[in-house]
């Protein structure tokens, strides 16, 4: 397996657009000049409300694996409810980063693991924006700002780049506000075995 590659997995519930997430972040990675991206949705029940989950991979080579990813570099979790489930952070490597839309301290959460935490209040920024669809507040995008100040694999002016082609209107400007906010309200706890993955995306 490519060594530079990188493994990201989403997990929220049906509604709350984690395989838009995994999409605007594989983009974003295609813009910042990785040669490998793909992006694609888990199988299975994705009715409103019902846990999900997505893959991303990018690396600085052309990607070849297309399965679901199973031991990820980071989770990127939209609902802090679903960490009751071990599944959520299941496989994460050793030094690895939780990514969790929580109003709470990383040090408040109940994360069993060797894992770097970073949490941010993503729906408070969300609803304070006012991204609210048929009631339910989508932080789908907010959280990108927790994912770039935590990892560093892509920067922010390639996710703006791919925000802005992927919404139109007043939509882009409210969701960049959003990714913006958020990425300034991220708190980071680093564990004993942190490590770099920017390092091991490093161009070739």
């Amino acid at each position: 397996m490519n060594g530079n590659l990188i493994e990201i997995r989403w997990h929220g519930r049906g509604g709350q657009g984690a395989i838009t997430a995994a999409k605007i972040i594989a983009q974003a990675a295609y813009l910042s000049g990785y040669r490998g991206v793909t992006a694609a949705p888990s199988f299975g029940a994705e009715r409103r409300g019902a846990p999900v989950s997505a893959s991303t991979r990018i690396s600085r080579e052309p990607v070849m694996v297309v399965s679901q990813v199973e031991e990820p570099d980071v989770v990127v979790v939209l609902d802090q409810t679903l960490l009751r489930y071990k599944d959520v952070t299941g496989g994460l490597r050793s030094g690895g980063w939780v990514v969790v839309n929580s109003g709470q301290a990383p040090g408040e959460l109940d994360i069993n693991g060797d894992f770097n935490i970073a949490t941010a209040d993503a729906t408070r920024v969300c609803r304070e924006l006012g991204l609210v669809v048929a009631g339910i507040i989508i932080a789908n995008t907010a959280i990108l700002g927790a994912f770039v100040r935590a990892t560093g694999l892509v920067d922010m002016a390639s996710v703006e780049q791919a925000v802005r082609e992927r919404f139109a209107g007043s939509a882009v400007e409210t969701n960049l506000a959003a990714i913006k906010e958020t990425y300034e309200i991220t708190q980071l706890k680093k564990s004993r075995a942190a490590r770099s993955i920017r390092s091991r995306a490093k161009k070739v």
